[in-house]
């Protein structure tokens, strides 16, 4: 996705400069644990996002540096707790903060991590910024716990999955497109809009992630295909199939053992895919584009909004 972000690359590199320099603890151990999870490598989508939106209304982008850096550290703050949950060892194809260092040394590093966006968050004067990063982050730990709660149960409704990947995926993601173009002096009805956009395109984000769990190369994606099937996790191909299949019950057993072997992970990719979970769920994610799409209308015709148009298209059809 980095060619849809030539227009903020060169202040996407200050912003990764500004994340390793704020990261950097009086303690040796922090400052280590935060470096190897930021040198791990990402996206950085919720800095570019931010900076993108202000590129609307700003060629100025320097008042947006904290906002896009406090972004990506809540971002990371969440992957080190995510990891711990999850019992993740690796992440991009790295050990994680808990693969070497362990549980306790994990939590604590996520939890310095979004203490920093805090520092960084009130720099700013306009009370909405500080406002909807809190309630975002209020609503990503419901949807973690959410989901928590919810593992190995295959009586999860349509409504449950919905409310979970809004919590965890969509409104971090909404929330970068809304307060990029905040902190440039948008009007509310353009950053509406712009947060408008950035739900749909989350939305899509993980529906297409969930596919990815199941379909993408092992080596590409990072991790081992199926995670979310032997994690008890049920996504969009797999409550409908639970639905749909003739298999129903024997996928209800499956999705219900705690350690599944390999062939039973595949087992159950083979009934969702047979019972058209996979095309349901791309079907779900190009409705969710057109409405991401649909929510840039009345924007400003800058050059940038044609970036928003092109990197909404390349989410449907992302392998990785």
């Amino acid at each position: 996705m980095l060619d849809f972000f030539s227009q903020v690359r060169e202040d996407l590199q200050i912003v990764e400069h500004e994340i390793k320099a704020i990261v950097k603890s009086h303690d040796p151990l922090l400052t280590e644990t935060s470096m190897h999870l930021l040198n791990a490598g990402g996206k950085r989508l919720r800095p570019a996002f931010a900076l993108l939106a202000g590129k609307f209304y700003s060629d100025n982008l320097k008042d947006l540096f904290p906002l896009a850096v406090a972004l990506e550290l809540i971002h990371m703050a969440t992957l080190v707790h995510d990891d711990v949950v999850d019992d993740s060892l690796t992440r991009r194809g790295n050990p994680t903060v808990k693969a070497n260092w362990g549980n306790r040394i994990s939590m604590h590093t996520g939890d310095y991590l979004f203490a920093k966006s805090l520092v960084l968050i009130s720099q700013y004067e306009n009370p909405l910024i500080a406002r909807v990063l809190a309630d975002t982050s209020v609503m990503m730990c419901e949807g973690e716990i959410h989901q928590i709660s919810t593992t190995y149960s295959v009586y999860q409704s349509w409504r449950d999955y919905f409310y979970r990947i809004k919590r965890k995926t969509a409104l971090l993601i909404a929330a970068s497109c809304q307060l990029g173009a905040v902190a440039a002096g948008a009007p509310e009805v353009d950053h509406r809009n712009l947060r408008r956009y950035g739900h749909h395109l989350g939305m899509a984000f993980q529906i297409t992630d969930d596919i990815l769990d199941m379909m993408a190369d092992q080596s590409v994606l990072g991790k081992p295909i199926g995670g979310d099937l032997r994690q008890g996790i049920l996504t969009m191909p797999v409550i409908y199939s639970l639905e749909k299949s003739p298999q129903r019950d024997r996928l209800r057993q499956l999705i219900e053992i705690k350690d599944k072997t390999n062939e039973q992970v595949h087992e159950a990719i083979a009934i969702i895919k047979a019972a058209g979970g996979i095309d349901y769920a791309f079907n779900a994610t190009k409705l969710y584009i057109q409405k991401a799409k649909k929510s840039l209308t009345h924007l400003p015709n800058k050059p940038v909004k044609q970036t928003f148009y092109q990197i909404a298209d390349f989410i449907g059809i992302r392998r990785f």
